[in-house]
């Protein structure tokens, strides 16, 4: 195997081009399409696949490149040890968090990945949906936090894992529920509601459940953010409602009280990697949590 190959290799799969990764090495694509085709025929199975007008590992490839990272890394390191630098590397763990997860239960979800018996070094990135998965393509990223397994229309090829589902709460203010004192959830009809955009999956399903109920609660406010809905929550604007999972948190940070509890509406979260198999110690210690983080 000739490592200036699998380092070329290594290149086109982190930037996902060849014409880009052409540009940083100095070598026409042309030079550098050859290359990879001679690494294949090294290892006798093919590294990438084309999609769209795009180029995407296949599962060899992505073996190929999680050794290649590690390798590649350690030569850095190398470096930086002859420098007199510290030799201990945590082992870097990239998370996209989709921008409609409270940070509250993306915490919850990802603090123990932070006490695994190896070191991680966490990075968290917040963002869209789709520029998150996108990075994930490339491979910015090992996993993606978000609230669907995907969405339609982004040609990548993922695999979601569900970390669980979990009723939601609705607060308010003690002086807003003196203002509507019937009971829950018939006092939502006419009364001032604050809602999640309609991109938050859960938004659905919350109107879905009330239409049910022949119940029509006067929408003041819609918002993307949850820390700005729950500011606005707080200062009584409207009723409001969260995932149960961090009821403490609410009632304890902002003064608010529980109206009433569903379990007719779910939000559920998934952890969706690029890997059929589950292989870094930081997902596995998310996922093997997640059961108690929902109960």
């Amino acid at each position: 195997m000739n490592y200036k190959h699998l380092h070329y290799f290594w290149t086109v799969a982190r930037l996902g081009s060849i014409t880009a990764a052409g540009k940083l090495l100095r070598l026409r694509p042309q030079t550098l399409s050859t290359q990879i085709q001679v690494l294949e025929e090294a290892f006798g199975l093919p590294l990438f696949e084309r999609v769209s007008r795009g180029l995407e590992l296949t599962e060899t490839g992505q073996v190929v490149f999680d050794y290649a990272n590690e390798m590649f890394l350690l030569g850095n390191e190398l470096s930086e040890v002859l420098k007199g630098m510290p030799t201990e590397r945590p082992l870097r763990f990239r998370v996209g968090i989709a921008d409609v997860i409270p940070k509250l239960i993306a915490y919850r979800f990802l603090e123990p990945a932070l006490r695994c018996e190896r070191e991680v070094h966490l990075v968290c990135i917040e963002d869209k949906m789709e520029n998150l998965l996108a990075d994930l393509a490339l491979h910015k990223l090992d996993l993606v936090m978000a609230d669907s397994p995907t969405i339609p229309g982004i040609p990548v090829r993922t695999y979601h894992y569900s970390l669980g589902s979990v009723g939601v709460t609705f607060f308010g203010t003690p002086a807003l529920r003196a203002r509507y004192p019937g009971t829950f959830p018939d006092l939502l009809n006419n009364a001032p509601m604050l809602m999640p955009t309609v991109g938050n999956s859960i938004r659905g399903n919350i109107g879905r459940w009330l239409n049910d109920l022949g119940i029509t609660p006067k929408i003041v406010a819609e918002f993307q953010d949850t820390a700005l809905l729950k500011t606005f929550g707080q200062a009584g604007t409207g009723f409001f409602c969260l995932p149960s999972i961090i009821d403490d948190e609410i009632i304890f940070q902002h003064q608010l009280e529980v109206i009433g509890h569903t379990e007719a509406v779910q939000a559920e979260y998934f952890a969706i990697t690029t890997k059929r198999r589950v292989n870094h110690p930081a997902l596995q210690a998310i996922k093997e949590n997640s059961i108690k983080i929902i109960v």
